[in-house]
């Protein structure tokens, strides 16, 4: 298989893999943001906990493929990443390792207090990762200061608190709506009244600060945000090796693709269509809800791929060491041989979750959590 083709499909992979952990850990992460505020009492918290105990360590597989694709895919985009946001991704492991022993210790002791403790240990296990996934994207954006030398040894020249900037954390919270969004779409399929009716009540308003915040950032990526261009030609076949090629910095950049290839503009309109049909649907066919907010968390993960393509990681220090689809990959035998994996694993992967909802399909209620069901 031709090289330019491979990395197109590692790079189509990838985006997959980031829709297939928002689609699915996403509402885990949501629900893990919600619960607290949406249970009125612990009865209530347990249930919408038991709506996502089943299937959230399933649902990580795809956090961990995404990390593997890339480490194997894209070995600069993981060295650079990895190390230059490592305080960031620090944190999110962090949060990400409060999760399953919330899950654990939340219910070993009745005392109010040592349950309260667990419940926000278990909001902060979907709250910072949820913010800190989208400060990373709006980053990415922005492009992140790194550099190679002649050896292409990479050399980061950030700190974490210069990642809090304002386009970032607008995307930060754009996420944290996104997902909350999700989980409370999730929470209102999967419980009743009254608690389903407060799981959308949270949906739509999460659904309309993700409107307002996506049309935000839209808009200071059209008129403040500095894009990034590829100006010299460049090998798709070519070897691995960021420092061939020119690029300028220039605002609104990021929409050239969109005026070459308008096919992607249905990656932000869908985004906007699943808002709007969850904060619609919400109350009265909350699974048509459900199937919005994830088209949401698609559209968006779509939207920053198609606006940064062919860039992977854009360095703000030296845009000539921005790593591309076309520079950064493995060698063409590492890609078709994880190709080959992959259509025989990714099969299984998704035959699997699909199995395990089929068997989880329905409601849970009090009733269930009183007969020891759940």
């Amino acid at each position: 298989m031709d090289y330019e083709i491979l990395r197109l499909i590692w790079w189509a992979l990838l985006g997959v893999l980031l829709v297939g952990f928002v689609v699915t850990d996403g509402f885990d992460l949501g629900i893990g943001m919600l619960f607290r505020f949406l249970g009125r009492t612990d009865d209530e918290r347990r249930v919408f906990l038991e709506t996502i105990e089943p299937v959230w360590e399933g649902n990580q597989v795809w956090l961990i493929l995404g990390a593997g694709a890339i480490f194997a895919a894209w070995p600069p985009l993981y060295a650079t990443a990895f190390s230059g946001f490592y305080t960031a991704m620090f944190l999110v492991l962090a949060a990400l390792i409060l999760r399953p022993v919330g899950f654990s210790f939340r219910n070993k002791l009745t005392q109010p207090r040592w349950r309260n403790a667990w419940d926000w240990a278990l909001f902060i296990a979907g709250f910072v990762p949820s913010l800190v996934f989208g400060v990373a994207f709006g980053n990415l954006l922005l492009g992140v200061p790194f550099r190679f030398d002649d050896t292409l040894r990479v050399f980061y020249e950030g700190s974490f608190l210069a990642l809090l900037n304002p386009f970032a954390l607008v995307c930060g919270v754009v996420s944290v709506a996104m997902l909350a969004m999700h989980g409370g779409a999730y929470a209102a399929f999967k419980t009743h009244s009254p608690m389903m009716d407060r799981a959308a009540a949270a949906t739509r308003a999460m659904a309309v600060t993700y409107i307002a915040l996506f049309t935000i950032g839209g808009v200071m990526i059209t008129m403040s945000v500095d894009g990034y261009r590829i100006v010299s030609e460049i090998n798709p076949i070519g070897p691995s090796n960021p420092l061939g090629k020119a690029v300028i910095v220039g605002t609104g950049a990021w929409l050239d693709n969109y005026g070459r290839y308008p096919w992607m503009m249905l990656a932000p309109v869908l985004g906007y269509v699943g808002a709007i049909a969850a904060f619609v649907f919400v109350r009265l066919r909350p699974g048509l809800a459900l199937m919005g907010s994830a088209l949401t968390g698609a559209a968006t993960v779509c939207t920053a791929g198609f606006s940064a393509f062919p860039f992977l990681l854009p360095s703000s220090l030296d845009p000539g060491s921005s790593l591309t689809l076309w520079d950064a990959s493995s060698s063409r035998l590492t890609l078709l041989i994880m190709l080959i994996a992959t259509l025989i694993f990714m099969p299984l992967i998704l035959a699997y979750t699909s199995w395990v909802f089929r068997v989880l399909r329905g409601k849970v209620s009090l009733d269930h959590l009183h007969k020891g069901a759940y």
